[in-house]
C-alpha cells in the first residue's frame, strides 16, 4: 500500500508526487501516457511556447525589426517542429529523472476506481491501494456538438501544434488563450488567420481593457478578428473545411482549429465506484482543502473548480499533499497569474476592474505606458501598458494587468506583491533596475498610490 496514490502525472499530479516524497511518503503514480508531464508538457504549454518563441524570431526577421535585414531568408518548418519535439522530450525525461530521484513508483496504464479504497490499472489488472488518493487527471479539448472534428482538417489544439505544412487559410474558432496563441504561431509562418469569437471581445476572462488593447494590436499585426460571431457548424469539406455562421455566412479554410474551451477529463475513472459524482460541468466537487466527500480522496487541477492553468494545478497539488501530511495546506487563488504568450504578451493577476465593480470594492487605478519606458524604447517595444489596481482606502494591491513585451515575467513580481498583501506604495518605493521593463510596474504602482515620476 502507498501512503499516496496519484492518478495522473501532469503538472498537478507529478508535482504533488514529488512534494509527497519529499515529506517522507511512499508514493505511486498511475499515468496512461508513456511520457510523463500530462497535456501541459506533451501537447500544451511547453510545445506551444517552443513554437511561439521560435516563430517570434521569424516574425522579427520578416519585419526587419530595428533595421535588421536578412537576405535569402527561408522557413524550415520541419526543423522548427523538430525543435519543439526536442524541447518536449527534454522536459518529460526530466520528470522521469525526478521520479527516480525521489523514489516514486510509476504504473503505466489507465486508473479505474474499484471502490473508494482501491484503484485498478485497467490494462494490467493490477490493483493498487493508497492511504490517500489524489485525482489529477486534467482536461481534454471541448468538442461542441456542431463541430465535426476529423483531427486533420478540423482539429483540436493537439493537432494544431504540428501541421505538416503552413495552411494558406486558417480559421480559429475561439478567441481565448489557446486559440490566439496557436493562431499567432501560424500567422507568423505565413497563414491568413481568422479568429471567430462568440463573446463581444477576445480573451473574455481577462481584464476588459487588456482585451480591447490586445484586439487592436493583433489586428494591426494582420490577424482578422471577429467578435460576437456564433458558429453553427464546422465540418471537413473537400481538401479543407467549411465554417458556417449564424445568419447563413460560410467561410472556407485549409484547416480549422476548434478552441472553445476544455472539459474535465474523468472518462474511465469509475468515479461512481468510489461514490463520487461530478457536478453539472463535469468537475469533481472538493472542499477548501481539495478533499472530496471522502476525506482520504483529494482532487486538483482541471478536474476541480477554478481556472484551467498548469501552475494552479501545481499549487493545488502541493497544498493537498501538505494538508495530508501536516493538516495545513493553502492556495492563494488571488495571486495566481494568467499569461497569454503572444507578442505582445497579455497577463493579469488578482481582481480585474470588472470584478471589483461587480463586488462593490472601492479601488483606484495607476497606469504606465511602455512608450514612456527607456528600456521599451531601446527594444523597439513601445506597444502596451501596465496598470495597478489598489484599494481606494487601504492602498492594498488588488490586481495588476498588462500588455506588452515580456509582461508575463514582470507579473511574477505583482503576484508576489499580492501574495504578501503589499500596498501600491510598497511596490512603488521598492528599487527596480534601470533601464528595465520592470520599471513600468514600479511607475504604475506609483501612479496608483500617488503619482508616477516619468509621466
Amino acid at each position: 500500500m502507498y501512503d499516496l496514490l496519484v492518478i495522473g502525472a501532469g503538472p498537478g499530479g507529478y508535482v504533488a508526487a514529488i512534494r509527497a516524497a519529499q515529506l517522507g511518503m511512499k508514493v505511486g503514480v498511475v499515468e496512461k501516457e508513456k511520457a510523463l508531464g500530462g497535456t501541459c508538457l506533451r501537447v500544451g504549454c511547453i510545445p506551444s511556447k517552443a513554437l511561439l518563441e521560435t516563430t517570434e524570431r521569424v516574425y522579427e526577421v520578416k519585419k526587419g525589426l530595428l533595421g535588421l535585414k536578412v537576405e535569402g531568408f527561408s522557413l524550415d518548418l520541419g526543423a522548427l517542429l523538430a525543435h519543439k519535439d526536442k524541447v518536449v522530450q527534454a522536459n518529460t525525461q526530466g520528470i522521469e529523472f525526478l521520479f527516480k530521484k525521489n523514489g516514486i513508483a510509476r504504473h503505466l496504464g489507465t486508473a479505474r476506481f474499484l471502490s473508494e479504497k482501491k484503484v485498478e490499472v485497467a490494462e494490467t489488472g493490477e490493483v493498487l491501494e493508497g492511504r490517500y488518493i489524489l485525482i489529477a487527471t486534467g482536461s481534454a479539448p471541448l468538442i461542441p456538438p456542431w463541430a465535426e472534428v476529423d483531427y486533420e482538417r478540423v482539429v483540436t489544439s493537439t493537432e494544431a501544434l504540428g501541421f505538416p505544412e503552413v495552411p494558406e487559410r486558417f480559421v480559429v474558432v475561439g478567441g481565448g488563450v489557446i486559440g490566439l496563441e496557436l493562431g499567432v504561431v501560424w500567422h507568423r509562418l505565413g497563414a491568413k488567420v481568422t479568429v471567430l469569437e462568440y463573446m463581444d471581445r477576445i480573451l473574455p476572462t481577462m481584464d476588459a481593457e487588456l482585451s480591447r488593447a490586445a484586439e487592436k494590436i493583433f489586428k494591426k499585426e494582420g490577424l482578422e478578428i471577429r467578435t460576437g460571431v456564433r458558429v453553427v457548424r464546422v465540418a471537413p469539406e473537400g481538401k479543407g473545411a467549411r465554417v458556417e455562421l449564424e445568419g447563413g455566412e460560410a467561410l472556407w479554410a485549409d484547416r480549422v482549429l476548434v478552441a472553445v474551451g476544455r472539459r474535465p477529463y474523468t472518462e474511465g475513472l469509475g468515479l461512481e465506484a468510489a461514490g463520487l459524482s461530478p457536478d453539472e460541468r463535469g468537475r469533481i466537487p472538493v472542499d477548501a482543502h481539495l478533499r472530496t466527500k471522502h476525506p482520504h480522496i483529494y482532487a486538483i487541477g482541471d478536474v476541480v473548480r477554478g481556472p484551467m492553468l498548469a501552475h494552479k494545478a501545481s499549487e493545488e497539488g502541493i497544498a493537498a499533499v501538505e494538508h495530508m501530511a501536516t493538516g495545513v495546506g493553502h492556495v492563494d487563488y488571488l495571486a495566481i497569474p494568467s499569461v497569454v504568450y503572444t507578442h505582445p504578451e497579455v497577463a493579469g493577476v488578482g481582481y480585474t476592474e470588472e470584478e471589483l465593480k461587480a463586488q462593490g470594492i472601492p479601488y483606484k487605478v495607476g497606469r504606465f505606458p511602455y512608450s514612456a519606458s527607456g528600456r521599451a524604447r531601446a527594444m523597439g517595444e513601445t506597444e502596451g501598458f501596465v496598470k495597478v489596481l489598489a484599494h481606494r482606502d487601504t492602498d492594498r494591491i488588488l490586481g495588476v494587468h498588462g500588455i506588452g513585451a515580456r509582461v508575463g515575467d514582470m507579473l511574477a513580481e505583482a503576484a508576489l506583491a499580492i501574495f504578501f498583501k503589499a500596498s501600491a506604495e510598497d511596490l512603488g518605493r521598492a528599487p527596480h533596475a534601470h533601464p528595465s521593463l520592470s520599471e513600468t510596474l514600479k511607475e504604475a504602482a506609483l501612479a496608483a498610490w500617488e503619482r508616477p515620476i516619468h509621466l
